[in-house]
């Protein structure tokens, strides 16, 4: 955009002092909303702003409803080292998983004609939640229950409709099995 400017860095630098421009991190700029007239997918700027990643965990958990809150932090997975930005538009979190698991349950979302962007599908947003969330105690299907429905306040309609198989395939890669290990007997009871 800039290439035809003998000094691209002073007229960013320009841009940003007028607030045309929001600096994200060095080399990474996003139009600001008011001048382009478009919102700022921040599940767009996640996956670019450190990848390969994907959007996950509690931000996508409340993409797909299944929890209730507003997710401020806008969560992702990587197979790099954990990191986290803050930016003038969010804070953006990645957490590190291995290869052989990340490469599951992961959605193409088209948002419109000029905006993609990749995210968990729910199914691995709830995995991925289980098995990178610190100091759970899922001892049955019973303590999970809990967790799910009661700390989490996870919509039990929603739960029901995710699919076992791609739960059971994610688990299957043996990532912290022990966390996985009460999840499709759990939906099972939903369904019933």
């Amino acid at each position: 955009m800039l290439e035809s400017y003998a000094a691209p860095n002073a007229k960013i630098h320009s841009l940003l002092k007028e607030g045309r421009l929001i600096g994200l991190k060095k080399g990474l700029y996003v139009v600001a909303p008011q001048k382009n007239e478009r919102l700022i997918s921040l599940p767009l700027i996640a996956n670019h702003l450190y990848g390969p990643s994907y959007v996950s965990l509690e931000f996508a958990l409340s993409q797909y409803g299944l929890i209730p809150e507003f997710v401020a932090t806008v969560t992702s997975v990587t197979t790099k080292r954990g990191r986290q930005f803050s930016t003038p538009l969010s804070i953006f979190s990645y957490q590190t998983l291995p290869a052989d698991y990340y490469s599951l349950g992961i959605r193409h979302i088209q948002e419109d004609t000029k905006v993609a962007f990749m995210q968990a599908s729910p199914e691995k947003a709830l995995c991925d939640w289980l098995v990178l969330t610190p100091n759970l105690k899922i001892y049955s299907a019973k303590s999970l229950a809990t967790i799910l429905l009661e700390d989490m306040r996870m919509d039990e309609q929603a739960l029901a409709e995710l699919d076992l198989a791609l739960i059971e395939k994610i688990a299957a890669t043996g990532f912290r099995q022990q966390r996985l290990r009460f999840l499709p007997e759990f939906l099972r009871n939903l369904s019933c």
